[in-house]
């Protein structure tokens, strides 16, 4: 399985930017997506920009990948990493 990381980006040139995000900063291909000015938020999967997200999406992402960490770590309460599931219905048993 394969998880899109939101990254900004730092500086670019060519189809290629020096992305953060999550931590890391990494080189990544903008072939996807077209050249894109500093500061913008990608969803990046495997060193490729896949989407130009906006601010707000990656914030979301962001949230939803730190509440997979904490269930790795065995948290049971993850309702505030998902805000937007708060009214989604039960799971069938």
């Amino acid at each position: 399985m394969c998880l899109g990381i939101p990254m900004q980006i730092v500086e670019s040139a060519n189809l290629v930017a020096l992305c953060e995000g999550r931590g890391v900063r990494r080189t990544v291909n903008l072939a996807l997506v077209g050249e894109q000015p500093t500061g913008v938020w990608l969803l990046v999967l495997q060193d490729a920009a896949r989407e130009v997200l906006d601010a707000e999406e990656a914030r979301r992402i962001d949230l939803a990948l730190d509440g997979v960490e904490a269930a790795l770590r065995g948290e049971t309460d993850l309702a505030a990493y998902f805000p937007d599931l708060g009214n989604a219905p039960a799971p069938p048993q």
